[in-house]
């Protein structure tokens, strides 16, 4: 099966083009997106299961609210070499491996694409996120200890 950070790729990749419905297949295992119009009249997401369990069917409208963004931070998105850092997954921001620990970035500070800028801990699990681009970290979105959604930007990074 795909890991979280291949699915959130593929979503986003799907988000961003004119493709209305995707389907991906292997083994006994089936996931199905589809984008819907914006009245909210949206066919279900499914994920199916041979062997398994019955069908899943979800609510395909998922809300979530994106932040309230500073003139600041719209202003940098804007340019084209700022990358976007963003939480993989449901938890709580950590800036540092514990509380007496240095933070792993601060603004400033070069990154390459494997440096760890953060933690998120989901489920007592603390998962390690990594910048995901070169370049220098212009921007921290969000305060240690705030709990964090699937997508929401935490770092900013100019990449050139």
């Amino acid at each position: 099966m795909l890991k979280i950070q291949e699915i959130r790729e593929i979503i986003k990749l799907i988000d961003e083009s004119s493709i209305e419905k995707f389907t991906y297949k292997v083994d006994d295992a089936k996931i199905i997106l589809e984008k819907g119009n914006t009245n909210q009249n949206v066919a279900p997401v499914q994920v199916e299961q041979r062997n398994a369990a019955p069908v899943v069917q979800a609510p395909s409208v998922v809300e979530v609210e994106k932040p309230v963004q500073s003139e600041t931070t719209a202003q940098v998105e804007l340019d084209e070499s700022v990358y976007e850092v963003t939480s993989p997954m449901v938890g709580t921001f950590y800036e540092a491996s514990s509380p007496e620990a240095d933070p792993y970035v601060k603004v400033g500070d070069k990154v390459s694409e494997e440096s760890i800028v953060c933690i998120v801990e989901a489920m007592k699990l603390f998962n390690e996120i990594e910048a995901e681009a070169s370049g220098e970290i212009v921007e921290i979105l969000v305060k240690d200890g705030q709990l964090v959604e699937y997508g929401q930007p935490l770092f900013l990074v100019k990449t050139k």
